[in-house]
């Protein structure tokens, strides 16, 4: 399959030329590559206070943990009660050990009743910058 045209971002020449993305080049290495999850939150309007507590608690913990790159929490400029945290893993298996640890599971237990609606989260691979960037 061949990839044409200039990459949106103009990040990645690899795609200037007939090359796959590094990306699918590193799975075919068997290296594997960071595991990207972005979890939303909408929180309680009473609740964003406690809530942003917790949660930077909970990050805290999580960025020692070895199987964890980054743990970024955000929160949206123009509606308070809505977050997004960054979870960067360094391995497949790292978000279920994540969930094991008492930081973690402390964290659920205390926001659960927070919630303005169940979380949400969606799954990325790394496109740029490479693995070592983060």
């Amino acid at each position: 399959m061949a990839f044409r045209g200039v990459c949106p971002l103009g990040l990645l020449p690899g795609w200037l030329h007939d090359q796959p993305p590094k990306r699918f080049e590193r799975s075919a290495r068997k290296e594997v590559p960071l595991l990207i999850v972005h979890v939303h939150v909408r929180v309680k309007p009473e609740f964003v206070a406690q809530f942003t507590e917790a949660t930077i608690e909970n990050a805290r913990g999580s960025v020692k943990e070895s199987g964890i790159a980054r743990f970024d929490v955000v929160q949206q400029q123009d509606d308070p009660t809505r977050f997004v945290l960054v979870e960067v893993y360094r391995t497949s298996d790292a978000p279920s050990l994540h969930k094991e640890t008492p930081h973690y599971q402390a964290w659920r237990d205390k926001v659960e009743s927070m919630l303005a609606e169940p979380r949400t989260r969606a799954s990325y691979a790394n496109v740029f910058p490479d693995d070592r960037g983060w």
